[in-house]
């Protein structure tokens, strides 16, 4: 698929690692149909993908308790539904192109603080297993999730 650049926002997408090898999912505050996701978000003018990613762990997660393991080398897209294009930023977009990095949370659970950016992004968050992840995603980020995890399934 040809993507023009100028209709995907960039964003960075977070796939948080415990111990356990379980991965952290949070549950979208915002009425929407997302569900659980994994932390993700846009990059401001003048952000490198790795600045946005640890604000975007501090705003999401509430912690910055982690290790870069790994970033992938290509920029990942996925498309928004045409029937939210126009309710998610302004509606000039037609999804996201992410650079996507696997961190090793290095803190305790009590670290973690969903709630420390108000307003907060997610109502809920646990661990869970990565084969579980793609029954939880919203339908228009599986294939992207399926990437994601096969490429980083390889650690």
């Amino acid at each position: 698929m040809i993507h023009l650049e100028k209709h995907y926002r960039s964003g960075v997408g977070i796939v948080l690692r415990n111990r356990d090898q379980e991965i952290f999912i949070g549950r979208r505050k915002t009425p929407s149909p997302i569900g659980w996701q994994m932390p993700q978000g846009g990059i401001d003018e003048g952000e490198t993908p790795e600045e946005a990613l640890w604000r975007e762990l501090k705003e999401e997660v509430g912690t910055s308790k982690a290790q870069i393991v790994r970033v992938m080398e290509n920029w990942l897209y996925y498309d928004i539904p045409e029937p939210y294009r126009s309710k998610w930023w302004g509606g000039q977009y037609y999804g996201q192109k992410q650079k996507w990095f696997l961190l090793d949370f290095v803190g305790y659970d009590s670290d973690i603080d969903i709630f420390a950016t108000t307003p907060s992004e997610f109502c809920a968050w646990r661990w869970e297993r990565p084969s579980e992840i793609l029954g939880l995603a919203i339908y228009f980020k599986k294939n992207l999730y399926k990437e994601v995890l096969k490429e980083l399934a390889q650690l």
